[in-house]
């Protein structure tokens, strides 16, 4: 099924090294295997939530943090701003280069809350009702924001917005459209489409189109916490 969808597996190179996460400079060649090249922007999602109520939204984060967070449209908006320039490799087979995103980079969230020890896996919640996985080490990284604005104008509600995390290092999906929350865990659950057989990582580089496990299950966190001496969580 998924070679109908996806076509044949592409030729990843054999010096590609398994990082993860995956940094700039290891993001070679710059148009992955299996890729091609499009100045478009397909729209491609499962289902688009109703026009929002800007009054209402908020953003929220929950888990294993030592107090949850929520932040209104108004508030989330007058965090700093960042700009970043980056790449989008979908896993429907197309790249768009040099996408100028302007938002909220994500180490301003990081930084207003504390996640407690272990706390390694992030699920993102969006819209309507979607869920993303990723590592906290995945979402921490230099280039990945919560974007407002695309290539000088707001994000449009079918691209994601008015919030749309944008994750370079992996396939385009798991930069949630309508992002709302992010969720930290001390183990790894598949996401909406995840669950439907995409890769748990989804690393464009590695040509991680579908498979893959969990790295870290419920058990195997619980042991590491015994071990660790730290509190179960349930």
């Amino acid at each position: 099924m998924f070679d109908r969808l996806f076509g044949s597996r592409a030729q990843v190179a054999p010096d590609t090294p398994d990082v993860s996460p995956r940094p700039p400079e290891l993001r070679e060649p710059r148009l992955p295997p299996g890729q091609t090249l499009t100045s478009k922007w397909p729209v491609l999602h499962y289902q688009e939530p109703a026009a929002y109520d800007m009054t209402r939204w908020d953003f929220r984060v929950t888990g294993l943090v030592e107090e949850d967070a929520r932040w209104s449209w108004d508030e989330f908006t007058s965090l700093p701003r960042t700009e970043i320039v980056s790449d989008i490799h979908c896993v429907t087979h197309w790249s768009r280069y040099d996408n100028r995103w302007e938002g909220v980079h994500v180490r301003e969230v990081l930084k207003r809350i504390k996640p407690l020890p272990g706390a390694d896996y992030v699920m993102i919640h969006a819209d309507p009702g979607y869920t993303t996985n990723v590592t906290l080490a995945e979402l921490d990284q230099d280039d990945v924001l919560f974007a407002i604005n695309h290539d000088g104008g707001p994000l449009p509600q079918q691209h994601g917005g008015p919030l749309r995390l944008v994750l370079p290092s992996l396939y385009f999906w798991k930069s949630a459209k309508w992002v709302r929350g992010l969720e930290f865990m001390d183990h790894e659950e598949a996401g909406f489409w995840e669950k439907g057989g995409y890769h748990v990582r989804g690393d464009p580089w590695l040509n991680e189109r579908f498979g893959g496990r969990v790295r870290m299950t419920m058990q195997e966190a619980r042991s590491r916490a015994l071990r660790e001496g730290r509190r179960v969580v349930e």
